[in-house]
């Protein structure tokens, strides 16, 4: 997720040049720094306009339309996921009533109580009277000893928070970015169980299939558990694959209108007629998609909504190729970086999972469990593995691959002149100046960049603390 962030004075890009030309003769450097003979006024190295169309990417595949893993060798695994992954959670196979050991559980495993220093968006300190308020919110008394199970279905993206509370917190004073109460994000037709509630009444305690944190209650409509399990098993249905399409505008029905959808939701269509208006228009524009809404005594309702025709959807996921991988990754490029899914995008594992999800591929939700989940090939480095150990992995990589470092996730696209790239969604990106000194490119965003001369730190770049690398493209 996170990278160390370096705000050092703006530096010549020039000077980025020359350390790379005169260190590209040195050993064990030649591999690790862009060779770029021009270097781009942006100080980015490595990249030219021509590198940002997917199809630059495509057409130096050999087989980019091959289908990787079929639909059920995806849905398999899928299962599999659920069942063997400790980060999952298989809602179906949840009990019917809750103990208040495991909803305690549930809420203790998420976070404790912060005993480092935190400041808010204005630079202020959260001060110990605001810090007890939030965690007294969390009403852990009222937990009762069992409670009937209940079932409820997200009705537009929301926040996924570390407490019941939308205060934004940080660990530096003047960082206003990385919110240390943000964990990720829920999307419409998202299934959770509703597990508990906040004393102000505001936020519910939801256990969703691949998290478990405090999300706001206006965002849950409760229903019965067919209702809320079966909408993801409806069909017929279109899978979302562009990066955030929105719905028709409509007066008829507020909470549907111009309501975002993110890659790879699968959203049923509505048994409508086809010949008659739809919230005031006629349809034959658009896809019919039969989406959730809250009513006002929170219970879970269906209405239907237009999704353009011309908006990126398809009948059915898309398949697992290398072209895919390529064209959907593409589809977030310059997008711009959100911790835990802040400011309407993703972080490093949220975009490699939304681009895997518009292929039918579930992965788990963060870096440290998907670089590990039992159900992946993947290969493993220790801290004592050589260099020439991982560049062999490196050299071995192909499309789609997942290159894990502590707390990120790069997606590998291909090689120019054998140099490898990937596409991330990073808020750093490091290398060196011609001080030896650590130069941030400060990216901020979905970025395509060469792998081999991003840095680590000052003494270690990227390859150097490789943890991880998983094919999913391959059943294991």
């Amino acid at each position: 997720m996170a990278e160390k962030r370096y705000r050092r004075g703006a530096l010549l890009a020039l000077g980025v040049l020359a350390m790379a030309l005169a260190l590209a003769t040195l050993p064990g450097t030649a591999r690790d720094l862009d060779r770029t003979s021009v270097l781009p006024a942006s100080g980015v190295i490595g990249v030219e306009d021509a590198y940002f169309s997917p199809d630059f990417w495509i057409a130096r595949l050999r087989e980019p339309d091959a289908v990787l893993m079929d639909r059920a060798t995806i849905d398999a695994r899928n299962a599999r996921l659920l069942r063997e992954d400790d980060s999952m959670h298989d809602l179906a196979a949840l009990p019917s009533a809750l103990d208040r050991a495991q909803v305690v559980g549930w809420i203790n495993d998420l976070a404790s109580r912060p005993v480092k220093a935190l400041w808010d968006e204005a630079g202020n300190p959260v001060s110990k009277t605001a810090l007890d308020a939030i965690i007294a919110n969390r009403a852990m008394d009222a937990i009762p000893a069992n409670q009937a199970t209940r079932y409820g279905m997200t009705v537009k993206r929301a926040a996924l928070r570390t407490f019941p509370t939308a205060l934004r917190v940080f660990s530096s004073q003047g960082d206003t970015d990385i919110d240390r109460f943000q964990e990720s994000a829920l999307f419409p037709g998202d299934p959770v169980l509703i597990a508990h509630a906040s004393t102000d009444g505001q936020w519910l305690f939801v256990v969703s299939p691949r998290y478990a944190a405090w999300v706001d209650a206006k965002t849950i409509a409760e229903g019965d558990l067919a209702s809320v399990l079966g909408y993801g098993a409806r069909a017929p249905y279109r899978v979302i694959t562009g990066a955030k399409p929105r719905t028709v505008f409509t007066r008829e029905e507020p909470q549907l209108s111009e309501l975002q959808l993110d890659m790879g939701l699968r959203i049923p269509l509505a048994g409508v007629a086809l010949d008659k208006s739809v919230n005031g228009q006629h349809p034959y524009t658009s896809w019919i998609l039969d989406l959730p809404l809250r009513g006002n005594d929170g219970r879970l309702g269906f209405a239907p909504a237009l999704l353009q025709k011309n908006a990126d959807s398809a009948a059915d996921y898309l398949p697992l190729t290398r072209a895919n991988l390529i064209r959907q990754s593409f589809e977030f490029l310059g997008e711009r970086y959100g911790w835990g899914h802040s400011y309407n995008g993703r972080d490093c594992s949220g975009f490699v999972s939304e681009v895997y999800r518009s292929m039918g591929v579930q992965l788990p939700r963060n870096t440290s469990d998907q670089a590990v989940s039992p159900v992946f090939a993947r290969t493993h480095f220790e801290p004592r593995d050589s260099r020439e150990t991982r560049m062999t992995a490196v050299e071995a990589l192909d499309v789609g691959d997942l290159i894990y470092i502590p707390g990120h996730v790069m997606m590998y696209i291909g090689r120019i002149d054998g140099r490898p790239y990937v596409i991330h969604d990073t808020n750093g990106g490091s290398v060196l100046d011609t001080n030896g000194a650590l130069y941030s490119m400060h990216l901020n965003a979905v970025s395509l960049t060469p792998l081999l001369p991003l840095r680590f730190d000052k003494e270690h770049d990227y390859v150097d603390r490789i943890t991880n690398i998983v094919r999913v493209t391959r059943a294991q």
